[in-house]
């Protein structure tokens, strides 16, 4: 039976992986933080019927979350009189190589920049992905070799990483 302190244990240890994880799925940190604590909101009230292993559970409710939100979401620009203050860039903003994996990651499909971020950024194996997104092993296969070509095609994905020396 896992109780309120094996929440929060869960909570300190991966919050900061499951966040990172949001923001390659959303690619904005402060919209990142509310599919993260949507989830972890729904991953409490479920916290009893949870496995040993609650990862596969939390990155679930989490892409979810996430393609809901898509779904929803106004893609159109808003215009605006003064460009606003520029945030203090984060260290991952100091490379340009990961800058541009990031940005080609982010111009993939909602469904294959999940199977993407959950099978390389966050380490999960590919049945493991099939649990999280609800789908069968082959088509978490097929999106991740199709996401991979894309990447191969990007010029700036390509130059930045050794995805043309496959």
């Amino acid at each position: 039976m896992r109780d309120r302190a094996d929440f929060e244990r869960y909570v300190e240890q991966r919050s900061a992986r499951l966040l990172r994880t949001a923001y390659l799925l959303c690619r904005d940190w402060a919209t990142a933080e509310d599919p993260l604590q949507t989830a972890l909101a729904k991953a409490w009230t479920a916290w009893r019927r949870v496995g040993e292993n609650p990862d596969p559970y939390v990155y679930r409710i989490l892409a979810n979350t996430h393609a809901s939100w898509w779904r929803r979401r106004w893609r159109a620009e808003i215009p605006a009189a003064d460009v606003p203050d520029t945030v203090v860039a984060d260290d991952a903003d100091l490379v340009g190589s990961r800058d541009a994996v990031r940005q080609a990651v982010g111009c993939l499909p909602p469904r294959q920049r999940a199977v993407i971020v959950l099978r390389y950024f966050a380490d999960l194996a590919e049945d493991e992905i099939a649990g999280v997104l609800g789908c069968s092993v082959a088509t978490v296969r097929s999106q991740a070799s199709r996401a991979l070509a894309k990447l191969r095609a990007d010029p700036v994905a390509r130059s930045a990483t050794n995805l043309g020396s496959r």
